[in-house]
């Protein structure tokens, strides 16, 4: 069996609900690091590569319909190079680093581009279609957070509770309280500022561009979450 390795690894920032990545499509933003990765590695035979393996959880809006083939299509990958998105939800982009390790470990591939793209702030409402004429029964939903058009068996079996309220439900399983779980934010949010002081994220992270109306191009290079205090 084959070994697995990654040669290189670059993402954006992580931008804030609303921040400023706001303005970038999925596919868009899943392009930039694909393309920055190809000007990075320019001896590498782009031609070769046997899948780009995308995670994305939402898949509701502008990243609908294969967003990890529309990233690899903008960001300039030949055309002939299949493209794939898997929806493991906050577990995607881990999972589609995992299949494509699988994938080479198992002879099936030589080298693939994993990772994965989501964007929040761009979510949208959707509202299915009604199942009946001039039915009433419709609602939005928003896609944001949470789960959209329920079965009602799974609900009646599982429920519906969001992230948060799911965050809650294993605090108090677990008897984790707000004090402990504040101290931990606080240390990793300082880590981080720390970190980025030092310049530990420069190699991996490539900046976005994002074109104005009028004026320069707005640059987003460094990670929007940090709150160190």
């Amino acid at each position: 069996m084959k070994n697995a390795y990654i040669i290189d690894a670059i993402r954006t920032p992580f931008g804030r609900y609303a921040g400023g990545l706001a303005p970038v499509r999925a596919d868009d933003l899943g392009a930039v690091p694909i393309k920055a990765l190809m000007q990075r590695n320019p001896n590498v035979d782009w031609e070769q590569v046997d899948d780009v393996i995308y995670g994305c959880a939402n898949q509701a809006g502008e990243d609908n319909r294969n967003v990890g083939r529309m990233s690899a299509l903008l960001a300039g990958l030949p055309y002939q190079v299949p493209a794939t998105t898997i929806n493991r939800l906050c577990g995607s982009s881990l999972d589609a680093i995992a299949i494509a390790a699988r994938a080479i470990k198992a002879g099936e591939a030589n080298l693939v581009i994993a990772g994965g793209v989501e964007s929040m702030s761009r979510a949208p409402y959707v509202m299915g279609k009604s199942d009946s004429a001039f039915g009433r029964s419709q609602k939005i939903e928003d896609t944001t957070m949470g789960w959209r058009f329920i079965n009602p068996k799974l609900k009646e079996l599982y429920g519906v509770d969001t992230m948060p309220q799911t965050a809650e439900n294993v605090a108090e399983q677990f008897n984790i309280n707000r004090a402990d779980q504040d101290q931990f934010a606080l240390v990793s949010q300082q880590r981080t500022a720390s970190a980025q002081a030092k310049g530990f994220f420069s190699k991996e992270i490539v900046a976005v561009e994002i074109p104005q109306r009028k004026g320069d191009a707005v640059v987003i290079d460094t990670d929007e979450h940090p709150r160190a205090s």
